[in-house]
C-alpha cells in the first residue's frame, strides 16, 4: 500500500504555480499555496521560496480549513 504523504513529497514542484491571498501586503510576508495531485496542497513562506514547502494530503488540508472556518485556529 502506498503512503499518500510520501507520494506528495515525491511530486516535482519545479513548475508549480504558487498563489497567495489577494489581501497580502507589499511586504510579501505571507504564505503561498499550490495544488498537488489528489487534492493535496503544498505551502511555503513567500520570503523563502527556495526552502522546502510543507505538503498536505487533501484530508489534512480540509481539516485545517474546517478548523480555520470554525475559529479553532
Amino acid at each position: 500500500m502506498n503512503d499518500p504523504k510520501v507520494e506528495l513529497y515525491t511530486y516535482d514542484l519545479t513548475e508549480a504555480i504558487w498563489r497567495k491571498a489577494s489581501a497580502s501586503g507589499p511586504e510579501h510576508n505571507c504564505v503561498e499555496v499550490t495544488d498537488l495531485p489528489g487534492g493535496g496542497k503544498a505551502v511555503r513562506d513567500s520570503k523563502r521560496p527556495d526552502a522546502a514547502p510543507l505538503r498536505y494530503t487533501a484530508s489534512e488540508w480540509e481539516a485545517f480549513r474546517q478548523g480555520v472556518i470554525a475559529g479553532e485556529l
